[in-house]
C-alpha cells in the first residue's frame, strides 16, 4: 500500500531515501585508558593526547558483530515504528564468519525472514556505502524501507599486545532505517559521494584469512590474523579524502560549508576530525564527536554518533548535516541532509 501511493503521487519520480528512524547500541564492559595502561606501555595522557579518546565498549567473551547488529537494529525499528523494513544492509569488517554473510542472520534474529539481507565491507567508510546501497534499493523500487547497520567487533581482531590499535578502538553498533518518500521530506538523502584507492590498501590491513595468504599455501606469519594500520600515513589520508569527499557532496547539494549545523565524521581520532573541519571552513564547535567515550568503533561511528548528538539534543529536526568517511581500501564517502524529527528509544 506504502509503495503504491508512493507512485501514484509522483508517477516518474524516483523515490528518495529518508530516515526514518535510529538506535544504537554498545556493550556494557567499559575499559578505560588507565586499564589499558596496566597492560600495554601506555598511559591515559599519552592515549588522550594522541586521540582524544578516554574509553571504549568492549564485548563480553561469547559475543559477536551480529549481537550488536540486532540490538542496534531492534531500537532503529522501533524508533522507526509502524514502518518494517524489507531490506537489510550490514556494514561490517568484523563478519561472524567469514561465510556466510552476517545480515542474513541478524535479519532473522530480527523477525524479518525472507527480505533480501548483505553485508558491506568498506572499513570505516561502510555506513557511508551501507546507506548508498540502501538508497539505491528504495530508488530502484526493490524496498519501501532499508533496515542500515554499521556494526564491528573490533576487539576480536587487534592484537592484545599492539600499544599502537589497541587504545584505539571499540565496539558497537548503530543504524537507521531509511524510507521510500520525497526529496523535500525532512531526513532525505540530498546528495552522496563514495570513492576508493586500492593502491593504498597495505595502509589498513589484516593479511591473513583471505584468499590472497590462504593461495600461498603458506601459513600466516606471526600477528597476520590481527589488524595492522599505519597511523601517520592514514592521518594525512583520512583529513584530505573526507575533506575533498566533503566538498563534492556540498557542490552537489548547493551548500556552503557555513551552511552545514553539524559535521557528523567517522570517530578515529579528535585531531583528524579538527583537521578536516579546518580545511573545510567548518567550526570545530560544529562537529560531533562522541569518540571520547566510544572510540572508534569503524562502521560503526556515524551511527553511534548521530544517536549520541540527538541523545544529548545537540541534532535538532532541520538542522543541516554533513556525513563524511574515511577507511581501509582506501575508501571514502559523504552524504548531506537535513535532520529530521526522530525519537531514540531505550
Amino acid at each position: 500500500m506504502q509503495r503504491a501511493r508512493l507512485l501514484r503521487e509522483d508517477e516518474g519520480v524516483t523515490p528518495t531515501a529518508v530516515i526514518a528512524g535510529l538506535g544504537a547500541w554498545v556493550p556494557r564492559r567499559v575499559v578505560t585508558n588507565d586499564m589499558l595502561a596496566e597492560e600495554l606501555d601506555t598511559s591515559d595522557e599519552w592515549i588522550r593526547s594522541r586521540t582524544g579518546i578516554v574509553t571504549r565498549h568492549v564485548i563480553e567473551a561469547g559475543m559477536a558483530t551480529s549481537d550488536l547488529a540486532v540490538e542496534a537494529g531492534k531500537r532503529a525499528i522501533a524508533s522507526a515504528c509502524p514502518l518494517r523494513p524489507d531490506a537489510l544492509v550490514l556494514a561490517t569488517v568484523t563478519p561472524d564468519h567469514p561465510c556466510p554473510a552476517t545480515a542474513p542472520a541478524v535479519a532473522t534474529r530480527l523477525g524479518l525472514d525472507g527480505i533480501p539481507a548483505m553485508d558491506v565491507a568498506a572499513v570505516c567508510s561502510g555506513f557511508i556505502y551501507a546507506l548508498a546501497v540502501g538508497a539505491g534499493l528504495i530508488a530502484t523500487e526493490q524496498a519501501t524501507a532499508v533496515l542500515v547497520i554499521g556494526a564491528e567487533a573490533y576487539s576480536t581482531v587487534l592484537d592484545p599486545q599492539d600499544r599502537t590499535t589497541r587504545p584505539i578502538f571499540g565496539d558497537g553498533a548503530g543504524a537507521v532505517v531509511l524510507r521510500a518518500g520525497h526529496r523535500s521530506d525532512p531526513g532525505a538523502l540530498l546528495g552522496m559521494d563514495l570513492g576508493s584507492d586500492g593502491s593504498g590498501a597495505d595502509l589498513i590491513q589484516i593479511v591473513a584469512g583471505g584468499s590472497r595468504q590462504r593461495g600461498t599455501g603458506r601459513p600466516p606469519g606471526p600477528g597476520d590474523h590481527y589488524f595492522r594500520m599505519r597511523g601517520r600515513e592514514v592521518f594525512q589520508q583520512a583529513v584530505s579524502h573526507m575533506a575533498d569527499t566533503s566538498g563534492r557532496v556540498l557542490k552537489k547539494v548547493g551548500w556552503q560549508p557555513e551552511d552545514v549545523d553539524w559535521l557528523v565524521a567517522h570517530q578515529a581520532n579528535v585531531r583528524i576530525v579538527h583537521a578536516v573541519c579546518a580545511r573545510m571552513g567548518i567550526p570545530a564547535a560544529r562537529a560531533v564527536v562522541n569518540l571520547d567515550r566510544v572510540g572508534n568503533t569503524s562502521a560503526a561511528s556515524i551511527p553511534l554518533a548521530l544517536a549520541d548528538a540527538v541523545a544529548r539534543d545537540q541534532l535538532r529536526a532541520g538542522q543541516r548535516v554533513l556525513l563524511a568517511a574515511f577507511g581501509g581500501g582506501l575508501t571514502w564517502g559523504a552524504a548531506a541532509l537535513r535532520w529530521p524529527q526522530v525519537h531514540l528509544t531505550p
